[in-house]
């Protein structure tokens, strides 16, 4: 993706993923990393909402499940598991 294409790193206070985002980071993949705090990856999957300790944004996993918590998975388990 191009610089051009980059959404502002943490530029809102509220973010809303799917499974497909997993596993989670803020600053997310398609914003610019030029402006943003380091990335870190936030584990969002036991209970479908996480808060970057960086900048407060916070991260609503939308598909969340039940199936999520029971895997007792990592969200880079449950990623590679072709979820």
């Amino acid at each position: 993706m191009s610089e051009a294409n980059l959404k502002p790193a943490c530029s809102q206070r509220v973010y809303e993923v799917t499974t497909a985002a997993l596993p989670l980071s803020c600053p997310m993949p398609d914003m610019r990393l030029w402006d943003a705090h380091p990335k870190v990856y936030l584990p969002i999957e036991k209970t479908g909402h996480a808060q970057c300790s960086y900048c407060s944004a916070e991260y609503i996993l939308t598909d969340f499940t039940a199936e999520l918590m029971e895997d007792d998975k990592t969200d880079v388990e449950y990623a590679n598991a072709g979820h």
